[in-house]
C-alpha cells in the first residue's frame, strides 16, 4: 500500500474518531439537557395534579371517588395543554382518563410504591415518545393510581434530524478530508517518487540522473545528499572506466614492447643454437642479443621506478632545487654540445623538502625528452623559482613542439608522440608517466604546453609542493 493511501486512511480514521465522538457527544448532551427540562416540567405538572388530589382529600377525607374524578376532569379542562393523557384509577376501576388511546396503555403500567413518583420514557406507536409519570395517592383509605403522559416526540424527532444533518456533514467532511490528505500526501511524497525514479535510473546505468529540488525541507535535504552521492558515484565510475582504459592500453603497449625484443631474442638464440653461423654472423647475433637484452633491462628498471614511486613511503629532506638543476645542466652540456645544443639555467636560491633521488630522476627524464625532440642545434633552458610551499621548475626547448591531440595523453604509460623516432632513440613512453607520479608524490602537478615566444618548442612546468623547512 502506498504511503499516500496510508496517510489518507489514517486521516479518515482520526477524523472519524474525533469528529464522530465530538458530534455524538454534542447531540447526546443537547438531547439529555432538553429531556431533563421536559422531565422537570412534567414533574411540575404531575405535582400540580397530585397536590390537587391531596388538597381535595384534605378538605373532605370521605369524599367519594366520583367527586374526585370530577375534580380531575375539571383540572384537565383547565390545563388541557399540560398533559397528553391522564389516568386516575383504583385497583378495580378507572375513575378518570383523557387521551383514550394512550390512557388504555397507561392502565397496563405497573403502579409504583405508595408515596413515590416513577418517571419513565416509553415509545408508543412508530415515532411517538412519551414521558410517563406514575404515583399513588391514598384517599378515604383507598389507593388511587395517578398516571400522566407528556409528549416528547419532538425531542426525539429533533435528535434524529440532528443525527441526519451530522451524518451529511460528516460525509462531506470525510470526502474533503480524504481529498485534501491525498493531495497533500501526494505533494509531500512527490520528491520521494522522483528519488525512487532516479535511483532506478542509476541502477539501470543512467548515472547522470538527478533529483530536482524545489523546497528546503528534510526531503529536499535527502534529495541534495542523494544528488551529491550520485555525482560522486558518477565521477568514480568515470574514473574507473578511464583507469580500465588506461590499464588496457598499458597491457597492450607492454605486450607490444615485449613482443619485438622477445621474438628477436628467440630467433637469434635459435640461430646460435643451430651452430651454422659464421664468426661474423655469430658476433652480430650476440650484439643483437645484448642490445635487446639491454632494452628489456631498461624497461624493467622504468617499471620498477614507477612501482617504487607509487609506494610513497620515502622520506623528504631539505634540498636546494637550484643546485640539482645546475648539476644536471653541467652534466648535459658536454654531451649535447656534440649536437650543437646549448643548455642554460635561470635559478633562484632557496631550499625545500624533496626526495632527492626522485627529483633527480624527474629532471633527467624531462631533459631526455627535451633533447629527443630536437635535431642538430637549439637550446634547452631550465628555469627554477621558489614557491611558498615548494618550488616550480620549467624545461623549455626549441624542438618540434607537441601536437595538440597529444597533450592529454603525454603522461600515459607507453604513449609516444612519434612512435618510430622514439623507438629508434630507445624510448618506451614511460618517462613522463614517471614524472607525473613523482610530481604527485610531492603533492604537485605537471603541465605541458607549446611555447609562444619561439616558432617551435615546448614548455614543461613541474610544481613540487612538498613543503619548505
Amino acid at each position: 500500500m502506498k504511503f499516500r493511501v496510508k496517510m489518507t486512511l489514517w486521516m479518515l480514521a482520526v477524523l472519524s474518531l474525533l469528529f464522530g465522538a465530538g458530534g455524538s457527544l454534542l447531540i447526546s448532551g443537547f438531547f439529555n439537557d432538553s429531556l431533563e427540562r421536559e422531565k422537570d416540567a412534567a414533574f411540575s405538572s404531575y405535582r400540580m395534579a397530585w397536590s390537587a388530589l391531596q388538597i381535595v382529600n384534605g378538605l373532605d377525607p370521605y369524599l367519594d371517588t366520583e367527586a374526585i374524578a370530577g375534580t380531575m376532569e375539571q383540572l384537565c379542562q383547565q390545563n388541557r395543554s399540560v398533559w397528553s393523557a391522564l389516568s386516575l384509577s383504583t385497583e378495580d376501576a378507572v375513575l378518570y382518563q383523557s387521551g383514550a388511546a394512550l390512557s388504555d396503555y397507561l392502565q397496563e403500567l405497573a403502579p409504583p410504591e405508595p408515596g413515590s413518583c416513577l418517571i419513565r420514557v416509553v415509545r408508543y406507536g412508530l415515532d411517538s415518545h412519551y414521558l410517563i409519570l406514575s404515583g399513588v395517592v391514598e384517599t378515604n383509605g383507598e389507593a388511587l393510581c395517578l398516571h400522566t403522559a407528556h409528549d416528547v416526540s419532538t425531542l426525539y424527532a429533533m435528535r434524529r434530524s440532528q443525527q441526519r444533518t451530522y451524518l451529511r456533514v460528516f460525509g462531506v467532511m470525510a470526502l474533503l478530508c480524504a481529498a485534501a490528505s491525498y493531495t497533500v500526501s501526494r505533494l509531500l511524497t512527490a520528491p520521494l517518487t522522483q528519488l525512487s525514479r532516479a535511483s532506478r535510473a542509476i541502477a539501470s546505468g543512467r548515472f547522470s540522473s538527478r533529483v530536482p529540488i524545489r523546497s528546503e525541507d528534510e526531503i529536499a535535504a535527502v534529495s541534495q545528499d542523494f544528488n551529491r552521492m550520485a555525482e560522486r558515484m558518477e565521477r568514480n565510475i568515470a574514473e574507473l572506466q578511464q583507469a580500465m582504459e588506461r590499464q588496457e592500453r598499458f597491457v597492450g603497449s607492454f605486450a607490444h614492447e615485449m613482443k619485438t625484443p622477445m621474438t628477436s631474442l628467440i630467433g637469434y638464440a635459435d640461430l646460435l643454437r643451430g651452430g651454422g653461423l659464421t664468426p661474423a654472423e655469430q658476433a652480430e647475433a650476440a650484439d643483437y642479443l645484448y642490445s635487446e637484452g639491454k632494452r628489456l633491462s631498461n624497461l624493467s628498471r622504468k617499471l620498477l621506478e614507477l612501482l617504487v614511486v607509487k609506494e610513497r613511503d620515502l622520506p623528504f629532506v631539505e634540498v636546494s632545487p637550484a643546485e640539482l638543476v645546475e648539476e644536471l645542466a653541467d652534466r648535459l652540456r658536454p654531451l649535447l654540445a656534440v649536437r650543437k645544443i646549448t643548455v642554460r639555467c635561470d635559478c633562484r636560491p632557496g631550499t625545500c623538502l624533496l626526495e632527492p633521488d626522485l627529483a633527480w630522476s624527474l629532471l633527467l627524464n624531462l631533459a631526455d625528452n627535451a633533447q629527443k625532440a630536437m635535431g642538430q642545434g637549439g637550446s634547452i633552458l631550465f628555469r627554477q623559482e621558489m614557491l611558498p610551499d615548494g618550488c616550480r621548475i620549467q624545461v623549455l626547448d626549441t624542438g618540434r613542439g607537441i601536437p595538440q591531440e597529444a597533450l592529454a595523453h603525454l603522461t600515459e604509460a607507453f604513449y609516444r608522440v612519434d612512435k618510430a623516432r622514439s623507438r629508434k632513440q630507445g624510448g618506451f613512453g614511460l618517462g613522463l608517466a614517471l614524472c607525473q607520479e613523482i610530481a604527485a608524490f610531492h603533492n604537485g602537478s605537471i603541465q605541458f604546453a607549446n611555447r609562444a615566444d619561439v616558432p617551435h618548442g615546448a614548455c614543461v612546468a613541474v610544481e613540487l609542493r612538498g613543503g619548505r623547512p
